[in-house]
Formats: C-alpha cells, structure tokens, sequence
C-alpha cells in the first residue's frame, strides 16, 4: 500500500474486524468514516488499497474480510413470523417481525422459523409465553412431537397424536390444568426443534 498511511489502514481495517464480529455484516464506507472521522473518499481509496493487497475484498462497494465469511458460513438467517398460541388455537401470524441471525450450530440445516409462544399450555415442556420458538418447516410430525398445527385458519403448538383409528388428531397440551384438543382436520406446519428463552 504505497503511499498510504500505515496508522490509518490499521484503523481501518480494525474497524471493519471489529463492527463485522459485532454485527455479522461490514459496516459502509459511510459507517466507517462516521466511526473514524476519516472522510468518505479517503476511506474508499483505503478500502481499494486494502483489498489490492490483499488484506479484505473490496468489489462493487462490497466490503468483506475472512471475519466476515467466517461468521456468514457460521450463521443461519431466520424469520420470526409472529405468535403461536400454546392455549386455545390463536390466529397464525404470517407477517415477518424480523430476521434475526442465529449460530448454525443451533439452528442446523433445512428451512426454519421462530415463532413467539403465547398463552400458557406448554409450560411443562419449557415453553413459557414469551418464548421464541425454533420450528423447522415439515409438514409432517411424528406421533409425541411438539408441532405448529393449523387448525382452520389458526395455528396452536402442542403434541402432536395422529388418532386413526378414531379419525382424528389429538393435539396435547403440557399443562395438567388443560384438556386435549381433538380435531378431525389439521395441517402440520413445522416441529418445534429448540425454545430461546430469557432467563427470569
């Protein structure tokens, strides 16, 4: 890098390390010059420097490091859709709230969703209202499983009983308080794999 300060380089390039770690995406040349008091066409001309050396890649504007390849494969994007209810069957939100970026290692592979947990009918299974619900997509669950169930047009999280012998499905509540759901015609939307919780 020729003809560059070696101070400002480190700057920033210790900025971009430091915002790609604490929010999982570069940061603009905007971000980095409101942050380093650099101006903006100083930085740019940085960011080419940096990236002909071949310490971050700097293509079309877009900024990345290994930090921040690192931290894209490690990281899993999911949608928090709204509230189920864990009670009587509520109305299945289909808005998107957010996204929010979770470690992989906790979500895994295949589609995924959060949903919040509402009401107080899974409270035995470590499901308390407030929660957010890690549910992979299938529309399928096996017999014992906590699934998302469309019921009509609401969508209720329980354990899940195919009954058919009777013709109907047994959605169970975990709470000694309530009483099973019977229902002849329901839709399995996903099965509940993980609860995040904050800690009371």
């Amino acid at each position: 890098m020729r003809e560059k300060n070696p101070e400002t380089a480190m700057r920033i390039r210790r900025y971009i390390d430091r915002y790609c770690l604490e929010t999982g995406v570069a940061p603009s040349i905007r971000t980095i010059s409101d942050a380093t008091g650099i101006p903006r066409p100083t930085v740019q001309r940085y960011l080419v420097a940096l990236g002909a050396a071949g310490e971050i890649s700097y293509e079309n504007g877009r900024i990345a490091t290994g930090a921040t390849e690192k931290f894209a494969e490690e990281q899993a994007t999911v949608a928090l859709l709204g509230e189920v209810a864990c009670g009587l069957p509520g109305y299945a939100e289909e808005h998107i709230e957010a996204y929010l970026r979770l470690p992989r290692a906790l979500v895994g592979h295949g589609n995924c969703y959060l949903l919040r947990a509402r009401g107080e009918s899974m409270i035995e299974a470590g499901i308390a209202p407030g929660d957010l619900v890690l549910v992979r997509e299938s529309a399928t669950a096996l017999p014992g499983q906590i699934a998302v169930v469309l019921v009509g047009e609401e969508a209720t999280l329980k354990r899940y009983y195919p009954e058919p012998e009777k013709k109907r499905i047994r959605l169970h509540p975990e709470n000694r308080e309530m009483q099973d759901l019977y229902v002849t015609d329901a839709v399995v939307q996903g099965v509940a794999v993980k609860v995040i919780k904050e800690l009371r």
